[in-house]
C-alpha cells in the first residue's frame, strides 16, 4: 500500500489527516482515486443523493475601493467615471427582480470605500429589511474589518450593529491564501490572517452563520494552500459556525496578478483536485460547494463526483469574477438538468441548508 493509499484509508474510516498527510495527497496523480474518496466521504453526510442550490443575486453596493488587490479587476477609484455607489432605489430595484425570479437572498458585496462608515450599513440594511422578505448574506470579513476602522468601533460592536439592523449572515470572500505571507503580495491593503478569522469567531458566537472560501493557483505554495484549509478547520472546531467551503482558483484576466502570471489559470484537474483534498481535510464541513462561475457548466457538473454536494447559486447577477474575465451563466433549469444528468436529485435551499 502507497502512502497515498494509507491516508486515503485512514479519512475513511474517519480519523482526521494532518497538514503533511494532505501536501502528500497533492503529490498525487491520481485523482479519480481521490475524487471517489472525497465522494464517498460526500455521501457518508448526505445519504439521499440529493444536490442542493440556491437562487440569489449578488449586488455590489458599490466598486470604490482603496485596497488595491493585484487579482482584482472590479475596483475603481472614486474618480474614475465609471465609480459608483448606487442610490437604494437602484438596490430596491435590483431585490425586486431577484424575488421575482424566486430568489431568497441576496448576497450584499462591495469595495471597501472610506465613506461609507458603518451608519451607512446600518440605515441601508433597515430599509431593505423594512421593504423586502428577503435574506441578507452580505459583508465579507475584509469589509467587516474596514468598516470598523473607518468608524473607530470595534468587531465586536460592528458586528452586533449589523446584526441588530438586519444582517443575517456573512460570506467568506476575501479570504484568498490564509497566510500572510501570501496575502501581504497580492493584498497587502486588506484585512490579515488573523483579523479574517477572528471576524468568523465572532460573527459564530453571535449566531450569525457564515461562508469560508479559497482563491488558490497563484503565488501560494501548496503548504500554504494546505494551511489554509487547516485554519479553517481548527476555527470550525472552535466555533462550528461555517455552513460551507467554497474554492475557485485565480481568474487571471484584466489583472496585474494574471500579467504577472502570463494569464496562467489553473486547469479543471487541479480545480477538481483541490476540491476532492478539501473534503478530505475539512471533516468537520457538512456542505462543499462546486464553484461552476468560475469552472464553467461541465467541471461544475464533474465536482459532484469530486466532493461536492451543492452547485452554489443561480446567481442571477455577478460582477466581481465577470471582470476578470469568468463569464458562465446558468438559470435554474439548467441547474437542474446539470444535478439530473449527473444522476443526483436536485433540491433548492437557504444559506443555512435548510430545503425550500
Amino acid at each position: 500500500m502507497t502512502e497515498v493509499d494509507s491516508i486515503l484509508s485512514k479519512a475513511l474510516d474517519g480519523n482526521r489527516i494532518t497538514a503533511r498527510e494532505a501536501v502528500v495527497l497533492f503529490s498525487s496523480t491520481n485523482i479519480t482515486l481521490l475524487g471517489n474518496v472525497a465522494s464517498r466521504l460526500a455521501k457518508k453526510k448526505y445519504k439521499d443523493n440529493k444536490i442542493t442550490y440556491i437562487i440569489d443575486r449578488n449586488i455590489n453596493y458599490t466598486n470604490i475601493c482603496v485596497t488595491d488587490c493585484s487579482f482584482c479587476a472590479f475596483y475603481r477609484k472614486k474618480e474614475d467615471l465609471d465609480s459608483y455607489v448606487h442610490p437604494f432605489e437602484v438596490l430596491a430595484k435590483k431585490i425586486e427582480e431577484t424575488i421575482a425570479l424566486g430568489g431568497n437572498q441576496i448576497l450584499l458585496q462591495g469595495g471597501h470605500n472610506v465613506e461609507l462608515k458603518i451608519d451607512y450599513f446600518e440605515d441601508l440594511f433597515k430599509k431593505i429589511k423594512e421593504r423586502f422578505d428577503i435574506r441578507l448574506h452580505a459583508l465579507s470579513p475584509p469589509e467587516i474589518v474596514h468598516t470598523s476602522k473607518i468608524s473607530k468601533i470595534s468587531i465586536s460592536e460592528t458586528l452586533k450593529r449589523l446584526h441588530k439592523a438586519g444582517l443575517d449572515s456573512i460570506p467568506g470572500g476575501g479570504a484568498e491564501i490564509l497566510v500572510d505571507r501570501v496575502r501581504q503580495k497580492i493584498s497587502p491593503a486588506k484585512c490579515t490572517t488573523e483579523e479574517w478569522l477572528c471576524v468568523m469567531g465572532e460573527a459564530h458566537q453571535l449566531g450569525i452563520p457564515t461562508t469560508a472560501t479559497m482563491m488558490f493557483g497563484h503565488v501560494e505554495s501548496l503548504e500554504e494552500r494546505v494551511e489554509h484549509l487547516i485554519k479553517l478547520r481548527e476555527q470550525q472546531d472552535k466555533t462550528r459556525g461555517f455552513t460551507a467551503f467554497i474554492a475557485w482558483s485565480l481568474q487571471p484576466g484584466n489583472n496585474p496578478l494574471g500579467r504577472q502570471l502570463s494569464g496562467a489559470k489553473a486547469t479543471g484537474l487541479e480545480y477538481l483536485k483541490t476540491l476532492a483534498i478539501s473534503r478530505i481535510v475539512l471533516d468537520n464541513f457538512d456542505n462543499i460547494q462546486s464553484s461552476w462561475v468560475t469552472q464553467g457548466p461541465k467541471i461544475g457538473q464533474m465536482s459532484l463526483y469530486y466532493g461536492a454536494n451543492d452547485m452554489g447559486s443561480v446567481m442571477i447577477e455577478e460582477n466581481v469574477v465577470k471582470e476578470a474575465g469568468a463569464n458562465f451563466r446558468m438559470n435554474e433549469e439548467e441547474i437542474r438538468r446539470l444535478i439530473e444528468d449527473g444522476g443526483f436529485i436536485p433540491q433548492r435551499r437557504n444559506m443555512q441548508y435548510n430545503f425550500i
